[in-house]
């Protein structure tokens, strides 16, 4: 046999690896280390936010397909290699909300069996964070979502004012809940002129911090309107009486408890002036708007002159575009975390404020393992 056959293991080896393999083993490397950004929502409406997100990345979309079935199933198929790369997947929430779940869930599952090495999801609106609490015999169906991101294969959370900030504990990987007051703030300074002779307005105490906090950083008064109906002692209760409550049970004498008095709720009052003052309501989600409306026909009887409802979820469900249009509120502000477009069509004076900065460094910094610090400048735990 011929010696030139015979060489050794790591000879042979380097043969082939020439200056050709060096750069495709670099190549490969790079590509291990990137990230990728999809959209896992199966409407153009709701890619909006994704498409803006790459834009300031300088990258471009994932390439994926997800669509309904006719039989109603999801399907999502991923068309690119992830293997060993950070994928970030946008989800914006429209009215379809458990489809858009489903979504998200179908692929971060199918992203998690393509061996991606790190699933972000980048969820602004976290949908049913307002059923954080138990009610009672109901159930905390947060933390049943948050369990199941877990189990698709989600390793990290990006999302936008939580309804409740306890939400965060629900999950078992990290949560950066950022904040769209900086952007509200900039957008009152810089589009109401005579915003110095403006008062914050909480709609109800359980608002009362949140107002504040706006009130403090823009230097201006505070309001808060006490007395609305928001909901009653029974819906509060948890109610669940087991066993059933026995009539004419026998109790012990030594047992006798004093008896809880049951709330009633006050006259609606404005604790604060807001008389020839612009008044800006505050608050987290705008979804039914019906308490906006009555405490915009309050603040008007008070004096006010002009009405701003700002918040950073415009859920804007059912007939709240026609509610706004024929109400005493001069304009609502809200932010692109959840798609509405349809509902500016119906409505001008809704307004919307982009967010989509601070989503895209987030994105930037996590992937660069960078601090997550600079996005919380000067934030307070009452923020």
């Amino acid at each position: 046999m011929p010696r030139k056959l015979l060489l050794p293991y790591k000879s042979v080896f380097s043969h082939f690896r020439g200056p050709r393999g060096l750069h495709d083993s670099l190549a490969m490397n790079a590509a291990r280390s990137g990230y990728r950004v999809f959209s896992a929502n199966s409407t153009a409406a709701s890619t909006e936010l994704a498409k803006k997100i790459t834009e300031r990345l300088g990258a471009e979309l994932g390439k994926s397909v997800v669509y309904q079935e006719t039989n109603g199933e999801t399907r999502v198929e991923i068309k690119e290699s992830v293997r060993g790369q950070d994928i970030f997947i946008i989800q914006t929430i429209p009215r379809d909300v458990n489809t858009a779940v489903m979504e998200l869930l179908i692929m971060a599952y199918a992203l998690k069996t393509s061996c991606a090495r790190n699933i972000i999801g980048v969820i602004p609106y976290f949908p049913y964070s307002k059923q954080s609490k138990m009610r009672k015999r109901g159930s905390i169906v947060c933390k049943l979502l948050a369990s199941m991101l877990a189990k698709a294969g989600l390793t990290h959370i990006i999302t936008m004012d939580l309804h409740q900030k306890e939400i965060q504990g629900f999950f078992s990987f990290p949560v950066d809940n950022l904040r769209a007051s900086p952007f509200l703030l900039q957008y009152i300074q810089e589009e109401i002129p005579d915003y110095r002779n403006a008062v914050i307005v909480a709609k109800s105490p359980g608002a009362a911090k949140r107002a504040q906090s706006y009130a403090e950083r823009l230097r201006l008064g505070l309001a808060v309107i006490h007395g609305e109906a928001q909901c009653t002692e029974q819906d509060m209760d948890d109610g669940r009486h087991s066993p059933p409550m026995l009539k004419n049970a026998t109790v012990h004498p030594g047992l006798e408890l004093p008896l809880m008095m049951a709330k009633e709720k006050p006259p609606i009052t404005v604790v604060g002036d807001v008389g020839g003052r612009i008044a800006i309501i505050v608050d987290d989600i705008i979804d039914d708007v019906e308490s906006f409306v009555a405490a915009a026909e309050i603040l008007k009887e008070r004096g006010a002159y002009k009405i701003f409802v700002m918040a950073t979820h415009g859920l804007l469900s059912a007939d709240a575009p026609r509610l706004i249009e024929e109400s005493s509120i001069d304009e609502v502000v809200v932010t692109n975390t959840v798609p509405h477009e349809v509902q500016k069509l119906q409505c001008p004076k809704i307004k919307t404020v982009d967010i989509s900065l601070i989503l895209s460094e987030a994105i930037r910094r996590i992937h660069n393992g960078e601090s997550m610090a600079y996005l919380f400048r000067n934030i307070t735990v009452d923020d």
